[in-house]
C-alpha cells in the first residue's frame, strides 16, 4: 500500500523543465505548423482531397448514399463526420460539404445536394437540418477500389474506427476540381481543369515519359472554371506559370447574347433595340465573384459617376446568368463600356496559381505540371499493383477451396460415409484426402444442394478461369509495360464520361488572349459639353453651361470680383497655379454650376490660406508654358509635367526668399523669342532657345535688375512683332515690328520699351 505522505512530500516544481523559451516555443509551433500543413490545409496530390473532404466522402459511402439511393439529411452526414472522423466544429464540416455540392464552386461536384446549397449570388446555404445530400458518380469513381486493398486504412482520432488514408479512384481530382488553402507559412491555389484534357495529357505522358512541357500545354490549354469566363493572358504567360507551378491569370467575364441572330452582335453581347438603341448582356462572370457583389459594384460606379456612360444595370438571370447593361447614349462605344467595366469592377480578376501539394511522402512541395502528372501516374501505378496483389490473394484463397471441393466431389461417397460414421470427421478427411484445415472446414459446411454433377463441372470451369486470371495478373504485376497499358485502358474508359460532347465535359472557360482594346481613361467617359469657368478674387469657382461672352457680368459675393474667366469643355483639365509655385489640377466635369456663387476652390484643392492664385488655364496636351518668378528667373515647362494626381498639387517652381510666381503664360506653337520687362521699366528680348525646358526648379535668369524684379514676360514670333494691349474699353492691341534694337542675350539689363508701352508694365 502506498504511503499517503508520498504525495504530500512531492514538490510540484520538480516537474518543471528548465528550457529556453524561444526553443520551447519554436518546437511547439513547428508541431502545430506541420499539423496544419499535412492534416488540414494542403491537398494530397494522389486524390486532390484535404482530410475533411476525404472524411465527408467516406462517411457518405458508409451511409450508402450512392447516386442510385435516396437522399439523407445533411445533419446526419455532418453528425457522423464530426462524431467519428473529424473532431472539429459542425460549421466547418458543413461548409466543406456545401462547397462539394456547388456546381459554381466545383467543376465536377462530388456531392449532389437537394435543397438550398447557396447560389452564385453569394447567398449562404440553408442550415444542415433543411438540406439533403448524396454522392455523385464522380465521387464514386474517385472512391472506386476502396474494398480492393488499394490503400491503407488508419485509425481515427479516438481509435474506435478506421478511415482510408486516401481515395484510390482514377478520377484526376486534384487538377479537375482544383484546391485552395492557407496553411502556416505556405498556401495552395490550384484552378480546376477540364477532366478530358487532363486525361489526354496523362496519356501523352504515359506514352512518352520525356514529353516536353510545351506539348503538354498544347493538350491541356489551361484552367476550366466552373463559371466559365475568359482567360485573356498570352499562351506564353500561362505556359510559364504551369512550368514553375506559380503564376497568375487574368480572368474576365463574358459578354454574350445567345438570342441575337447576328453573329457579330451575339458574340459581342450586344442586343439591338428599336431606334438605334442597344444594350450589353453579361452571360458569364469570373470564378469566385458573387453575382450580387458584381451588380452592386456596377451600380455603385454609376452612383459615384465613375461610369457616367452607363445608365442602368438589371439582373435578369434565371438558371443562367443574364446581366443587362443599358448605356446612357446609343452613340457610346460598346468596347469603351466593356473596358470601363474591366477596370472598375470585378468583371476582370486575377487568379493566383500556386501548385503546392503533399507528395506521396506527405511532404509539401510546389510542382510544375509535368512533375505533378508524373507523381500522379506513379501513385496510380502503385494503386494498380496493390489491387493486383489483393486480387491474386483472393484467387489463391478461392483456388484452395475449389480444389478441396473437387476432391470432395471425386470422393463423394467416401466423404458422406466419413461424415455419417465419424464423431470427428475433419481430422479423418484431412488425413485421408490430404486436405488442409480450411478445405476440410469448407467441405463440411457445403450445402446438400451443391452435391450435383453440374456443380463439379462448374467448379472445374471456375478453376480454369481463376488460373487464367491468375496468370494474367502475375504477368501484369511483373511487367511495367503491361501496367502502363492497363492504366491507359482504364483512363480511356473513364474519359468517355467526361468527353467534350457531354454536358459535364464541355469546356466552359475560353482561353483567348485579349486584343488591344480602347485605352481606358476616366476622361473618355465624360460627356463633352462646352462650359465657361469663372474664378473670383476670393477663390470661388463655378462653371456656366455653354461658351458665354467673356465680358458678361456675373454676380459675386459682396467685396468679391472676377479674377479669371475662360472657355473650356467638361472633358478638359484646369491648371491652377498658386503664387507659391505649386500647380493644382481640377477636372472641369467636377466644377459646381453657375446658378449660385459656386464653391471655394480651397475645398477642392489643398491651397494654403496665404497663397494667392497666380493663373488659371486649360491644360492642352503637348503644350508648353513660360514660367517666371518675381526674382527674374524662369524656364519652360511641358504641360504634361504639370498635372497633379492629388489635392496637394505639384511643386513646379522653386522660390527663394520673398519671390513669388509672377508669369504663367502659354507658349505659341511658332513663338521663337521671349520678351521680359522689369519693375524698372526695362525691356529685353532674346531667343527662346536660350530658355531651358524643365519639370521643376528655379530656372535661369531672364533679366537682371538693380532694383525691383520681374514685372511680366511673354513669348512671340519675331517676324510678327511684339504686341501688347492698350487698355481702355475697346481693348485695342498695338504691335511693334521694329523690335531688333531690344534683342540681346538672355540675362541683360535691357532698355526702355517703345513709346506707348503700358504704364503697368504688362503685356496683357
Amino acid at each position: 500500500m502506498a504511503n499517503p505522505t508520498d504525495t504530500e512530500d512531492t514538490d510540484p516544481f520538480d516537474a518543471i523543465v528548465d528550457a529556453p523559451f524561444d526553443a520551447a516555443l519554436s518546437e511547439r509551433y513547428l508541431v502545430y505548423a506541420l499539423s496544419t500543413i499535412t492534416a488540414r490545409s494542403l491537398p494530397d496530390l494522389r486524390d486532390g482531397l484535404k482530410p475533411v473532404h476525404r472524411r465527408l466522402l467516406w462517411t457518405m459511402r458508409q451511409l450508402r448514399l450512392d447516386p442510385g439511393s435516396g437522399f439523407k439529411k445533411s445533419a446526419r452526414v455532418v453528425g457522423e463526420v464530426i462524431g467519428k472522423y473529424h473532431p472539429h466544429g459542425d460549421t466547418a464540416a458543413y461548409d466543406a460539404m456545401v462547397r462539394l455540392a456547388q456546381d459554381f464552386s466545383l467543376r465536377y461536384p462530388l456531392v449532389e445536394g437537394q435543397g438550398n446549397f447557396g447560389n452564385v449570388d453569394g447567398d449562404n446555404a440553408a442550415a444542415y437540418r433543411y438540406t439533403e445530400a448524396r454522392l455523385t458518380k464522380t465521387a464514386m469513381q474517385l472512391m472506386e477500389g476502396l474494398d480492393a486493398g488499394t490503400v491503407d486504412f488508419i485509425p481515427t482520432y479516438n481509435g474506435e474506427e478506421q478511415e482510408p488514408e486516401l481515395m484510390p479512384g482514377l478520377f484526376p481530382n486534384l487538377l479537375a476540381n482544383g484546391a485552395s488553402g492557407i496553411a502556416v507559412g505556405m498556401a495552395t491555389n490550384i484552378p480546376s481543369h477540364n477532366a478530358a484534357e487532363v486525361i489526354d495529357a496523362t496519356l501523352e505522358l504515359i506514352d512518352n515519359p520525356h514529353v516536353e512541357h510545351e506539348r503538354l500545354m498544347e493538350i491541356m490549354q489551361g484552367p476550366d472554371f466552373a463559371t466559365g469566363g475568359q482567360l485573356v493572358d498570352s499562351a506564353e504567360t500561362i505556359s510559364e506559370a504551369y512550368r514553375t507551378g506559380r503564376g497568375s491569370f487574368r480572368l474576365r467575364g463574358v459578354f454574350h447574347a445567345p438570342e441575337v441572330d447576328a453573329a457579330a452582335d451575339r458574340d459581342a453581347g450586344i442586343e439591338r433595340l428599336g431606334g438605334g438603341q442597344w444594350q450589353l448582356v453579361i452571360s458569364e462572370i469570373p470564378y469566385q465573384v458573387p453575382k450580387g457583389k458584381l451588380i452592386e459594384q456596377i451600380a455603385q460606379a454609376i452612383s459615384d459617376r465613375k461610369l457616367p456612360i452607363l445608365e442602368d444595370v438589371r439582373d435578369e438571370s434565371d438558371e443562367s446568368i443574364r446581366i443587362v447593361l443599358v448605356p446612357r447614349s446609343r452613340n457610346i462605344d460598346p468596347e469603351l463600356l466593356k473596358e470601363s467595366l474591366f477596370k472598375l469592377t470585378d468583371m476582370e480578376t486575377r487568379f493566383g496559381l500556386n501548385m503546392n501539394v503533399l507528395d506521396r511522402t506527405r511532404t509539401p512541395m510546389v510542382m510544375g505540371l509535368k512533375e505533378l502528372l508524373e507523381n500522379w501516374v506513379a501513385s496510380q501505378i502503385e494503386i494498380l499493383q496493390r489491387r493486383t496483389r489483393h486480387r491474386l490473394d483472393q484467387i489463391a484463397q478461392r483456388l484452395e477451396l475449389v480444389e478441396g471441393y473437387i476432391i470432395a466431389f471425386l470422393n463423394l461417397d467416401r466423404v458422406i460415409e466419413i461424415i455419417r460414421t465419424e464423431d470427428e470427421p475433419k481430422p479423418v478427411m484431412i488425413a485421408e484426402f490430404d486436405l488442409n484445415d480450411r478445405q476440410a472446414e469448407a467441405i463440411l459446411n457445403m450445402r446438400l444442394r451443391s452435391l450435383r454433377k453440374l456443380e463439379e463441372m462448374q467448379l472445374r470451369k471456375e478453376k480454369d478461369d481463376l488460373l487464367a486470371e491468375q496468370d494474367d495478373l502475375e504477368k501484369l504485376l511483373g511487367s511495367p509495360a503491361r501496367q502502363r497499358t492497363r492504366l491507359k485502358k482504364d483512363l480511356r474508359t473513364l474519359r468517355k464520361d467526361y468527353a467534350e460532347e457531354t454536358a459535364l465535359g464541355r469546356r466552359r472557360t475560353r482561353i483567348e488572349e485579349a486584343e488591344a482594346g480602347i485605352e481606358f481613361s476616366m476622361d473618355a467617359m465624360i460627356e463633352k459639353e462646352p462650359i465657361t469657368v469663372i474664378l473670383s478674387r476670393k477663390g470661388w469657382i463655378r462653371a456656366a453651361k455653354g461658351h458665354v461672352p467673356l465680358d458678361q457680368d456675373f454676380k459675386y459675393k459682396e467685396g468679391d470680383e472676377l479674377a479669371f474667366i475662360l472657355h473650356a469643355q467638361t472633358t478638359d483639365k484646369l491648371l491652377i497655379a498658386g503664387d507659391n509655385g505649386r500647380f493644382y489640377t481640377l477636372g472641369c466635369d467636377k466644377l459646381p454650376g453657375a446658378r449660385g456663387f459656386g464653391e471655394p476652390v480651397r475645398t477642392m484643392i489643398d491651397l494654403e490660406s496665404d497663397t494667392s492664385i497666380a493663373k488659371m488655364i486649360v491644360h492642352r496636351p503637348g503644350g508648353r508654358l513660360l514660367l517666371a518668378s518675381t526674382s527674374g528667373k524662369g524656364f519652360l515647362a511641358e504641360t504634361g509635367e504639370l498635372l497633379a494626381e492629388t489635392r496637394k498639387g505639384r511643386q513646379v517652381v522653386n522660390l527663394k526668399g520673398d519671390a513669388s510666381l509672377r508669369v504663367v503664360r502659354e507658349v505659341g506653337e511658332n513663338d521663337d523669342h521671349v520678351a521680359a520687362v522689369g519693375d524698372n521699366r526695362k525691356l529685353i528680348v532674346f531667343n527662346i532657345e536660350e530658355m531651358p525646358v524643365m519639370a521643376r526648379g528655379q530656372g535661369v535668369m531672364l533679366q537682371r535688375y538693380r532694383d525691383g524684379g520681374l514685372s511680366d514676360a511673354t513669348t512671340f514670333k519675331l517676324d510678327d512683332g511684339l504686341s501688347w494691349t492698350m487698355g481702355g474699353a475697346e481693348g485695342r492691341t498695338r504691335t511693334e515690328n521694329e523690335i531688333w534694337q531690344w534683342k540681346v542675350a538672355r540675362g541683360a539689363a535691357g532698355r526702355m520699351p517703345p513709346t506707348g508701352f503700358p504704364k503697368d508694365n504688362r503685356f496683357s
